[in-house]
């Protein structure tokens, strides 16, 4: 590796500690739902491969889709109480930007 590559390594990995917060025991929480939610991906796969009945395989998408809105729920949540909190009460221009981050994200989030 060079190092402009590790230079640029080292700037990604600044932003990302700039970048969101989620709490700890959110963060367990979170990766133990995604790997069921992989779990579940793969049965959905293991499915279609095996020409499981097609209403069977639809409802287990829903079950994959309903799992992965808890996920964002959850994300949304903590960016409210941490992000959004911290420039609220900060004030200013910042608080307005995260605002309409947050406004963004939750019509990304509802597919609005």
């Amino acid at each position: 590796m060079d190092a402009t590559q590790d230079n640029r390594q080292g700037i990604v990995a600044e932003e990302d500690a700039a970048h969101g917060y989620i709490e700890a025991k959110d963060k367990e929480l979170l990766q133990n739902r995604l790997k069921r939610i992989e779990g579940q991906v793969r049965g959905v796969q293991r499915m279609v491969d095996e020409q499981a009945y097609c209403v069977d395989i639809l409802t287990q998408i829903g079950s994959v889709v309903s799992a992965l809105e808890k996920v964002g729920t959850i994300l949304l949540k903590d960016h409210v109480e941490h992000c959004v909190r911290e420039s609220i009460e900060k004030g200013g221009l910042e608080a307005d930007e995260k605002i309409e981050e947050l406004t963004a994200a939750v019509e990304r989030f509802l597919r609005v």
